[in-house]
């Protein structure tokens, strides 16, 4: 993908962002502008804040470094915002996810497949508070043990991509 390509993307989900009522900008030093690494987009409403990453495509799968999202992690925890990484695939929406949830290679970098946004991504109306996804699995009645969510969460702590406080706000 091409910088401008990337920056009118950006620029893009600020806007949506904005008319969805959140405080929001762009750091203009994101990327290699600064030997510190700040996310793409800072975003709040006063009750949600988040430091995302925003990542698109023409439709083949996202790659992001480790360092990327451990970068991401840290300043969001520092900042007091949830770390999140945006995905949009040219045609599609925006779909976000926490870094926790993201599929790891086996050389620690992360991927994010078209599919795999369209299917599990939180999309831009849950994402903003306006609607909440409900899916087959969370009005099923069988009891097929233990509950995946919690078990994202858990595993996120565990790898330290997620703190303890956050889980139990996402687990409440």
């Amino acid at each position: 993908m091409s910088q401008a390509k990337g920056d009118r993307r950006e620029r893009e989900l600020v806007n949506e962002l904005d008319e969805a009522g959140f405080a929001v900008m762009r750091a203009p030093a994101s990327g290699s502008a600064t030997d510190r690494e700040l996310p793409d987009v800072l975003a709040g409403d006063g009750e949600r804040f988040y430091a995302i990453e925003a990542k698109s495509s023409s439709g083949d799968p996202i790659y992001l470094t480790g360092e990327e999202v451990e970068a991401l992690t840290f300043f969001a925890r520092n900042f007091g915002a949830k770390p999140r990484i945006g995905v949009r695939f040219d045609r599609e929406d925006w779909y976000f996810f926490h870094p926790g949830d993201l599929y790891v290679t086996d050389g620690g970098n992360y991927r994010v497949k078209k599919e795999t946004a369209l299917a599990k991504g939180t999309d831009f109306p849950e994402f903003t508070g306006r609607s909440e996804k409900v899916t087959l699995e969370a009005v099923g009645d069988g009891d097929d043990g233990p509950d995946e969510e919690i078990v994202r969460v858990l595993n996120a702590v565990e790898q330290g991509v997620m703190d303890v406080d956050e889980a139990a706000g996402l687990l409440e």
